[in-house]
């Protein structure tokens, strides 16, 4: 009995010392926590708790520069769309409604995505299943943010064809949907789907190449590199590809373990050209917003897919539209009060 008592006394001393530490080996940490074996140091211990996770912002570990870099892009954005919003509102008089809500599908994609992303690296330390359903939130950030960088581009891009613009804003919905749900799938997670994970989401991007063969096919090349900016978007899909390729291969920790568990791992990597993919899209949707809108046609002549329900005839091109139809109809009542009143006068006499 006393041999039996020792020995989980031993046992549990062991596991006190292992928490008390502030970094574990690949091989002191539990099974759920092993996703990667060529990170072999850096790892935090199970905290069971979300204070202690949250601690881990202020040490060194191998968590740090995926927790920072998607924080602090997230902060970014948050911060980033009222001063572009601020910025972009007046720069025209036809700016509508439709532009607001265009970025604001943008940024709310790269705040979900980048917001989710880190909540889920600075807690996957916490528990099996703290850590599982934090990586559902991560997986689903990502079809956030690729629909969110999807839809402006395709109105900008489209801007004159709305049933084009609504058969990919569904084509892109119902794919972003079906990777969601894939993405909540305990065996779609496992390390052993990490190609499969990345390929699908690679594949989800790509399918940009869709209304892009549209633009192509209605305005040439050279039109559509200015209507939706297309160089940028071009390199905002090859950043994309590249990370997700540097992800799957697990390179370069998987040439040289254990050099690259702080710094430089492949995830790490990918969080960065993420970042990198995000920035030059919306330098993208900037350039496509100054095109449409610094055209000689006024954006009122042209079919609006969203009607807002507060706009108001003074606000925007679309209600500088009704304002005009208003105004014609007005001119057409006096010209034809006119015209009885002068068959009147004529009658009479």
């Amino acid at each position: 009995m006393d041999s039996a008592k020792s020995a989980a006394a031993a046992v549990g001393n062991a596991e006190k010392r292992l928490q008390d530490r502030l970094t574990l080996l690949w091989h002191e940490i539990h099974p759920w926590q092993q996703d990667n074996h060529y990170i072999q140091s850096g790892y935090r211990p199970a905290s069971y708790s979300y204070s202690k996770s949250a601690k881990s912002l202020f040490y060194l570990h191998n968590e740090t520069v995926n927790v920072y870099t998607h924080l602090l892009g997230a902060l970014v954005a948050v911060f980033g769309s009222y001063a572009l919003y601020a910025s972009l509102g007046p720069r025209y008089d036809t700016a509508a409604h439709e532009d607001v809500v265009m970025f604001a599908c943008f940024f709310l994609g790269a705040t979900v995505c980048l917001g989710m992303s880190a909540t889920f690296h600075l807690t996957s330390n916490h528990s099996p299943r703290v850590q599982s359903f934090g990586n559902k939130l991560d997986y689903m950030g990502i079809v956030f943010l690729i629909w969110g960088s999807f839809i402006p581009s395709v109105y900008y891009g489209l801007l004159e064809h709305p049933s084009h613009v609504r058969f990919y804003w569904i084509m892109i919905t119902t794919n972003s949907i079906a990777c969601a749900i894939a993405a909540v799938s305990d065996k779609f997670r496992s390390p052993a789907f990490r190609p499969i994970r990345a390929a699908m989401f690679v594949g989800l991007g790509l399918s940009a190449i869709f209304p892009v063969m549209s633009g192509l096919n209605l305005y040439g090349l050279g039109a559509l590199r200015e209507r939706i900016a297309l160089d940028w978007l071009v390199a905002h899909g090859l950043m994309y590809i590249i990370g997700a390729a540097i992800y799957a291969a697990r390179f370069p920790e998987r040439i040289w373990p254990g050099r690259f568990d702080i710094w430089g791992s492949s995830h790490q990597i990918f969080h960065v050209l993420v970042l990198c993919a995000a920035a030059t899209h919306l330098v993208g949707l900037i350039k496509a917003f100054d095109f449409q809108h610094s055209q000689p046609y006024v954006q009122s002549d042209r079919l609006h897919l969203l009607e807002m329900p507060w706009s108001t005839p003074s606000t925007g091109a679309s209600g500088r539209l009704a304002a005009a139809i208003a105004q014609s109809a007005h001119e057409e009542a006096e010209m034809a009060a006119l015209g009885q009143m002068e068959a009147a006068v004529g009658h009479g006499s």
